[in-house]
């Protein structure tokens, strides 16, 4: 893949979509940035060597220019002094000299077309950088929102299942009964104390009144 078809993908590329497919969203999108500088830094050199590129292909267009003018002023020379087969010559080496400017001419227009291309592709990559590193913690932080509510979600689901509401019910079925068993124990002990008290309390009213009984008998006898 050539540096602009890669410069171009990574341009178009959708964070929010890298970031949905990713199993690690914070790995994808560093990766994503690293891809974007390293890119943008090859970008920048191929823009420095097609401006160097460009300044010399000027160069040379104008030295071209500054040849076939300089065999014309030698063909006119030679006609002033009568050296038509010299002037022939020159103004060979002229048309010559034009030919080349026209091809250097030539490429100077393409290369400034390249030249524009690369800055367009350098600026759109720069830009598409600084939204990255912009976004790349708002995206993170989105996503990790997102894995939270699904967890959220996940768990609700999970509680409103009917087979562990049954469960539910079943523990608290068995809680209810552990309790009343255990209140029962308790009543039966407090109960058995209860009853011996009041049995010592009958054994000393029998006995009370069976003194009485005597003491009245003795008082009539």
């Amino acid at each position: 893949m050539g540096l602009m078809e890669r410069v171009s993908t990574l341009v178009r590329a959708n964070l929010n979509d890298l970031i949905d497919r990713a199993e690690d969203p914070s790995k994808m999108i560093k990766q994503v940035i690293l891809d974007m500088e390293n890119q943008l830094l090859q970008v920048k050199t191929q823009v420095a060597i097609s401006i160097a590129d460009l300044h010399m292909l000027e160069r040379k267009a104008q030295e071209s220019t500054e040849r076939a003018a300089e065999w014309l002023r030698k063909a006119e020379l030679a006609v002033q002094k009568d050296q038509d087969d010299l002037a022939r010559a020159a103004l060979e080496r002229h048309k010559s000299a034009e030919r080349t400017t026209g091809s250097f001419e030539q490429q100077v227009e393409d290369q400034r077309a390249q030249v524009a291309t690369l800055k367009s592709a350098l600026g759109k990559l720069e830009q598409k950088l600084g939204e990255a590193q912009a976004r790349s913690d708002m995206l993170l932080a989105q996503h990790r929102r997102a894995r939270a509510l699904g967890r959220a979600s996940d768990a609700q689901i999970a509680i409103g299942d009917r087979s562990t509401v049954r469960t539910f019910e079943r523990m608290k079925e068995k809680v209810t009964v552990h309790e009343a068993t255990s209140q029962a124990k308790a009543d039966l002990v407090t109960d058995g104390v209860e009853a011996r008290f009041a049995a010592l309390e009958r054994d000393d009213e029998i006995d009370r009144m069976l003194a009485e009984l005597k003491a009245r008998k003795g008082a009539t006898a």
